[in-house]
Parts: structure tokens; sequence; C-alpha cells
């Protein structure tokens, strides 16, 4: 068990502090945050799944329950997105001219929106590169929806990772490399038309190399993948690391988690990943998928197979879920102390709680620091993915 405390000049001044600004933010958001074991709580940016549903609340949205039916198989997709029995390649799109590569050019702080979506590396996905639950005005520059106006929740965002991330996916694109796969099959997306604004954006790590899938938050309203789930699998393909993020919906996030690791369990022979020892990574609303994907139990239920293995680990930051099982997977979390959204005495509590069954855990809390840090880079948080990779290697040589 490892706790940590960044930037702690002295706990006395620290809770008072705390005490101070949670209470405000109580007031003003109707935020509650007693009782660590309270089932079904909810805050500003967060909703938690229940404990015997994995349905999401989203703030100003009704319930809906997750269907555990039909999780049982992945096909294979067909069209324009990548899968791995039917890559698509920049080499494959129909508008290329024979043997014309497309030549490389860089996205900059002034490139729009649309210049983004409409081009041709991102096929007929790109759009899935932005929030499409809110709207996103097409004629905004990289550096104006690198906002926390845009990513609701959310601090330190910066144009120099949006734009690290689109020209890293965007390089690995025209290299003729998939960069987008989806998991439900055609005829899935015909019934339910939903299923189109779900995927995986893969960003490429060693071959044969462990897994990682990345989930973003945005209180199951909106899916803030740009900040809170891109940054992190580029970093982790950095590392060498094979990392998914899912862009999933916010009214059936746990399904579609669900459906990604079948998915990616099924085709790892075909996408060069290790199927075991995969990690499940979130922050916010997608630190609740994380918990609830590496649970066993759910796992096997919503996908309803067993064969499945859980994960090594789960990564999680800033959220205040507080269910605790023994079939919980090793969790690793990270807070900031000044965070009005979670507290962080409610994921130390939580992990207590693990502990004392026997489930490793680390957790790290940051002085001053707020929600939605990312990977907070130039914060008294900047490094934590590095321990958060460290951790989970811990479990892989477990």
């Amino acid at each position: 068990m490892r706790r940590v405390f960044t930037g702690v000049r002295g706990l006395a001044v620290l809770l008072m502090g705390l005490g101070l600004v949670l209470s405000a933010c109580q007031r003003a958001e109707g935020m509650n945050t007693a009782g660590a074991n309270t089932v079904g709580e909810s805050a500003v940016g967060e909703s938690a799944a229940g404990t015997n549903t994995a349905g999401a609340n989203a703030v100003g949205e009704n319930t809906t329950g997750t269907n555990t039916a039909g999780a049982s198989t992945m096909e294979e997709n067909t069209g324009s997105s990548a899968s791995p029995g039917n890559p698509t390649s920049m080499e494959d799109k129909s508008d290329s001219e024979e043997g014309e590569e497309m030549e490389f050019e860089a996205f900059t702080k002034d490139s729009t929106v649309a210049d983004v979506i409409s081009d041709p590396a991102f096929g007929d996905f790109g759009r899935l590169l932005f929030p499409v639950d809110i709207h996103v005005p097409d004629d905004l520059t990289m550096e104006e929806v690198s906002s926390s106006q845009i990513y609701l929740w959310y601090s330190n965002i910066q144009t120099e990772k949006t734009l690290d991330i689109l020209n890293s996916l965007k390089a690995q694109a025209l290299s003729g490399e998939p960069v987008f796969y989806r998991f439900y099959s055609e005829e899935e997306m015909e019934a339910d038309p939903s299923k189109r604004d779900t995927g995986l954006f893969f960003f490429r790590g060693e071959p044969g190399k462990e897994f990682a899938v990345t989930n973003a938050g945005g209180g199951f309203y909106y899916v803030g993948a740009m900040h809170d789930s891109f940054s992190h699998a580029l970093e982790l393909s950095r590392k060498g690391y094979n990392a998914f993020a899912l862009i999933y919906r916010p009214d059936d996030p746990y399904m579609d988690l669900a459906r990604a690791i079948a998915y990616l369990y099924d085709h790892a022979d075909e996408l060069q990943i290790q199927k075991e020892g995969y990690s499940l990574w979130g922050g916010s609303a997608g630190a609740r998928m994380a918990a609830v994907g590496g649970n066993r139990e759910y796992l096997w239920e919503l996908t309803g197979r067993e064969d499945i293995p859980q994960a090594a680990a789960v990564i999680m930051q800033y959220t205040g879920y507080s269910n605790v099982s023994a079939e919980d997977a090793p969790t690793y979390a990270c807070v900031g102390t000044r965070d009005g959204i979670a507290s962080w005495r409610t994921m130390e509590r939580r992990l207590n709680s693990l502990e004392n069954l026997g489930i490793p855990t680390e957790f790290h809390a940051y002085e001053g620091l707020g929600h939605g840090f990312g990977l907070g880079t130039g914060t008294v948080a900047d490094g934590w993915l590095e321990d958060a990779v460290n951790f989970w290697q811990e479990q892989l040589a477990r």
C-alpha cells in the first residue's frame, strides 16, 4: 500500500483549506461528498454506477439502464472504418490516385475543427475526434477549442497537446496504419444509429506489447477524449504500450466499454497486442467506467462471457466512485486536494477498503489541484502517469 500527498505543507492547513473549498462547492453545485460506500452518488460532472446495474446518470439526463445482452460475439466490421479483418489505410481510399501518396501537412493552432474533421486521413470518423454530444462549432480553431469552455469540468487544457495528438494520428494514418476501429457490426449500427458514435482510436506501441483502454470523462454528458483519453493513450504508446482511446455513448458507456474489451481480446492476434495483462484507464466519469470494467463480475455480466481475463490494473483519476468489491482489480488513483467534484478523501477511503480486501492499491493526492487536470503537465501532478505505469508493471510482475 502506498499513499502519497504531493506538495503538502501541513495537514492542518490542508484540511482547513479543503473544508472551505468543498463547503463552497457543495453550496454552489449541490455536491454530496458524504458516505464512501454510498451507491448511486452523483456530482456535477460525474455520475455513479449502481451496485446492481451498470447504468449511467448524466447531469440533466435520465438514467439509462445497461443492456447486458448481445455481448457474446464480436462481428467483423465492413465499411470505411478499420477492423482487423478489413483494415482501411490511406492507400485504400477510392479518391486517392493510384500510386500517389498524400503529403503530410501538420495541423496548427489556426486549423479549424472543420479542417480536422474533413481531412482525408480521418476518413468518415474525423467527427469523433471531437465531442459529438455537445455542439462544437466547425469554425473554432485548435487554439479556441482547447478550452474548458468546450471541455466542461476540465482544466490545464493545452493547445500544444491537442496538436500533438492530431498530428500523431494523422501521421500514423498516412503511413498506411489504421487509426480507428469499430466494435459494432454494420448490421448493429443500422439497427441502432447511435452506435455509429462509438469506436476505438488506436495509438500504436510495440507489436506484442500489452494494451490499455483509456476512457475520458464528461459527466456522462459528453466524451472529453482530446484532453482525458487521447493524451493518455498517446503517452502510453510512446512508452511502447498499445493504447486504445474509447469513444462511447454517454447513455450506454459500460456496454460500449465491454464490447470494446471483448473486441480487443478477440482480435488480439490481428492487432498484434497481448491478450492478457491489459489495463483500464479513466478520469472522472471515465474512471467509473474503468472501475466497473475492471470488476470481474461486472465484466462477465456485461460481456456475457467468462473467458475474457480481468484487467491487470485500473488507473483512476478524480472520481467519487465508492463501490468496493472483492472482485475489483488492483487500483491506482490520483486526485487534487482542491477538487470540488471528486473528494480525495472519498478516493482514499475506497482504496483503503480495497487494501483491506487484499487488493493492491496506490493513492496520490496533489495539493491545490482541481478537477480534470489530465496529464498534469506543468502542475504538481506532472509525472503521475509514470507512477501509474509503474503500478501496472508491478501487477504484471506478480
